[in-house]
Parts: structure tokens; C-alpha cells; sequence
């Protein structure tokens, strides 16, 4: 049963975010009034170093509890020469991965899922931008690794903070590098509310 309206008038279900990434509720808010009124569960799941399984791992712990809601999960990761890359361990372990991303191209992938089991709603998708990283001497790694704070992000580095110091070019969507394929999620929930 519907228990919100959004700004256009028309019920809709809670949306929640199982997350506690304060970049993505950031973009959610910032994406318009479906999401305006979203609430944030964090779920305590195992992950792996599959992005698309944790996000549907993350989203389905938290909709087996609020089973009314369209709950999405979400999880992002560094992909670079058949490798995943995650947080880094230290500002040692920082350096040494942007040193190794430095002047090369590597794919930032998050794995999207949106559940709602009441309406029997299972989506799921992975985007993937393509980010080019400028040749980087030490010198600009320092300097990086002291105005980001880069343990808590994947590939030890974010690009809405001091991106231009170290990005080239994108290919891809933006919102993903930043941890939220927002093109891609808003056209999946204006299909949703127009079923549930």
C-alpha cells in the first residue's frame, strides 16, 4: 500500500537507501522530489568483489525488514587489469595505487539493485565509466593523498574532490565515478512508480 506522495502528487512507495555512503544519499537528494523524503538503512552485509551481488545483497537485507519500500543497494568498485581495486589499506597503499592507475585507464563499475518484495520488484544493473588518469608524479600524489581524504574511497581517490588534479578525461557517467549511475536509476524508477 502506497504510504507517500512525492511533489507531483502521485503516491509513491518509501524509497530507502541501504547504504551509509554520504555521497550517495548526497546525489539521491539532489536528483529531484521522487527523492526527496528517501531515508537511509544501512545494511551489515559480507561483501565480496562483485559490486552488482553486494548491491543486491545490501538491498535485500534491509527489504526483507521494510518489505513495503523500494530499497536500493549499491556498491562500487575499481576495475584495472582484470583486477578489482578497493579502499586503499593506508596512505602507503594510496600512493602506490594512484602511482599505479597513474596515466592509464581503468573502469569504475557500481552494481545498482532496487527491491521492493511486496510488489515482487527485482532490478538490477552494473554501469561502467571509463576514467583516463593524468601522468602523475610523486609530487602531485602528495599532494592529493594531503587535501583528499582517500582511505574510505575505492581506487584512493574521488573525483568530485580535487578530480581535476588527477583526471584526464571520463567516458561514462559521471554520478557512477562518484558512486550512483543517477541517469540510469531515475529511468528505472519512472518506470517503477508507474507499476507499483
Amino acid at each position: 500500500m502506497p504510504d507517500r506522495t512525492d511533489g507531483t502528487g502521485s503516491a509513491s512507495r518509501t524509497i530507502i537507501l541501504a547504504s551509509a555512503s554520504p555521497r550517495r544519499s548526497a546525489l539521491l537528494r539532489e536528483a529531484g522530489p521522487v527523492f526527496a523524503s528517501m531515508q537511509i538503512l544501512t545494511s551489515h552485509v559480507e561483501e565480496g568483489n562483485d559490486p552488482l551481488e553486494n548491491a543486491m545483497r545490501k538491498a535485500e537485507a534491509v527489504a526483507q525488514m521494510n518489505p513495503q519500500a523500494f530499497v536500493i543497494g549499491a556498491d562500487t568498485v575499481i576495475r584495472f587489469e582484470g583486477k578489482t581495486i578497493g579502499k586503499p589499506a593506508d596512505l602507503k597503499d594510496a600512493k602506490r595505487i594512484l602511482a599505479m592507475l597513474s596515466g592509464r585507464t581503468h573502469d569504475v563499475a557500481t552494481g545498482v539493485c532496487v527491491r521492493c518484495v511486496e510488489a515482487d520488484v527485482l532490478v538490477r544493473f552494473e554501469d561502467i565509466t571509463h576514467v583516463t588518469f593524468r601522468t602523475l608524479t610523486p609530487e602531485i600524489i602528495g599532494k592529493y593523498v594531503r587535501d583528499v581524504n582517500v582511505l574510505d574511497k575505492a581506487g584512493a581517490y574521488a573525483i568530485q574532490e580535487h578530480g581535476e588534479d588527477i583526471i584526464e578525461k571520463i567516458n561514462g557517467s559521471l554520478t557512477n565515478v562518484i558512486g550512483l549511475p543517477l541517469e540510469r536509476l531515475k529511468e528505472t524508477f519512472e518506470y517503477l512508480t508507474k507499476l507499483a
